[in-house]
């Protein structure tokens, strides 16, 4: 069994009102990660929500019984908070994780099967206990977290495990994916670019 785990739980203080709900198309940011994650081969989709769950929930209707929710009392204190309350959500049977970002909508199911194919076969290999997409030569998301490293790379503040993978290369495995990195959207400035590209005015 594999997890996903989709990181939603920041305060959107540079968009300055809470930016997962936000409109892209004729459905929300947020709604676009987890419609990748849905239509990959992921077993569960655990959503960690902070600020305004309520809303986000409600913003996102009615969900696939794959999909569960985590609320992060302690975002405030970074995004290791969150990584660490989806992390603890998975089912006890998960062997891994495959982390997503929330404010990523460009993130791809096709991405997504590619890290997780790479870890299925190579599962108990030490080099392949983390596997990102690579983009480019460039690490980003989605990243196979096996559960043997669960407890090792949640850290402190808001790096989630960056600091930790970036300590281990020799545990990580990175995987071609084709296409452009997903896009972050953190700022109105950067909403405002994803709608254009997405022909909204």
């Amino acid at each position: 069994m594999i997890s996903g785990v989709v990181l939603a739980a920041g305060s959107s203080t540079r968009m300055g009102r809470p930016k997962l709900t936000l409109p892209l198309g004729d459905r929300r940011i947020l709604s676009f990660v987890l419609d990748a994650a849905i239509a990959s081969s992921l077993d569960e989709v655990i959503v960690v929500l902070g600020p305004n769950a309520d809303d986000v929930r409600a913003a996102l209707g009615e969900m696939t019984p794959r999909v569960r929710f985590a609320i992060n009392p302690d975002h405030l204190r970074g995004q290791s908070t969150s990584l660490r309350s989806g992390l603890e959500a998975c089912d006890p049977s998960s062997i891994a994780a495959v982390i997503l970002l929330g404010d990523q909508p460009t993130v791809s199911s096709a991405a997504i099967e590619s890290v997780v194919e790479e870890f299925s076969h190579a599962a108990g290999d030490p080099a392949h206990e983390v596997v990102q997409a690579s983009y480019g030569g460039r690490p980003a998301h989605p990243t196979v977290l096996a559960r043997a490293v669960w407890n090792e790379v949640v850290g402190e503040g808001d790096e989630g495990a960056r600091a930790w993978i970036a300590q281990h290369a020799d545990r990580r495995t990175l995987v071609p994916v084709g296409g452009d990195a997903p896009v972050d959207v953190d700022t109105p400035e950067e909403y405002e670019r994803l709608l254009a590209s997405f022909g909204n005015d």
